[in-house]
């Protein structure tokens, strides 16, 4: 009887345990938005070096709102795993968003690109940079695609000079690393110039 007892406990222990590691990844990154919104602030009026806390090594580049996934999140100049547990990161070497070429935004599939799925083509996505300047996007295509080729070239900025690559892992139901990545591609909207973004 004893030993049926503390197999129960051990496997509720396990059981809390892995319950408390999946709320602790969204929590963390729920909250670290709003951390990262009064460094966008600060970006907004200026400070060029606006960190959510003190010891950061990450800077909000810009803002992205997807109104269809009802999502707001601040973009981080760092796309590495670590940053990504906090927010959205543009990729090193890409295009700033607006700007001539292809930026690449990835994020986790687990937390802010969560609902990226539900993106069709015809759907839009705002940015705003950290001049101020704001951007539209429209969707014209989402693709799987494997990690090592995904056909992006930050430097094809497609037919209205601009483009908009959301990217995280797939599949969005998988726990494990997956070779496979769900791309949404947005071009920038016609009449929008970089003279309009701040540029």
């Amino acid at each position: 009887m004893k030993k049926i007892r503390l197999l129960a406990l051990s496997i509720a222990g396990v059981g809390a345990f892995l319950i408390g590691q999946a709320l602790y990844i969204p929590a963390k990154a729920a909250l670290a938005q709003v951390l990262l919104e009064r460094a966008w602030d600060r970006a907004q009026a200026g400070d060029k070096t606006a960190k959510p806390w003190p010891w950061a090594d990450i800077t909000p580049v810009a803002k992205i709102d997807i109104p269809k996934l009802d999502l707001r999140a601040v973009v981080l100049n760092n796309a590495s795993g670590e940053a990504m547990a906090f927010g959205p990161g543009r990729m090193a070497g890409t295009a700033d968003i607006g700007s001539n070429g292809t930026s690449i935004v990835v994020a986790h599939r687990d937390t802010h690109f969560r609902e990226l799925g539900r993106l069709k083509p015809g759907d839009m996505i705002e940015a705003t940079n950290a001049n101020g300047g704001r951007t539209e996007f429209r969707v014209v295509e989402t693709r799987i695609v494997h990690a090592d080729a995904s056909g992006l070239d930050p430097h094809d900025g497609g037919p209205s000079g601009s483009r908009l690559a959301l990217v995280t892992c797939y599949p969005f139901t998988g726990m494990f690393n997956s070779p496979l990545r769900y791309v949404v591609l947005a071009d920038r909207q016609p009449g929008q110039t970089l003279a309009r973004l701040g540029k």
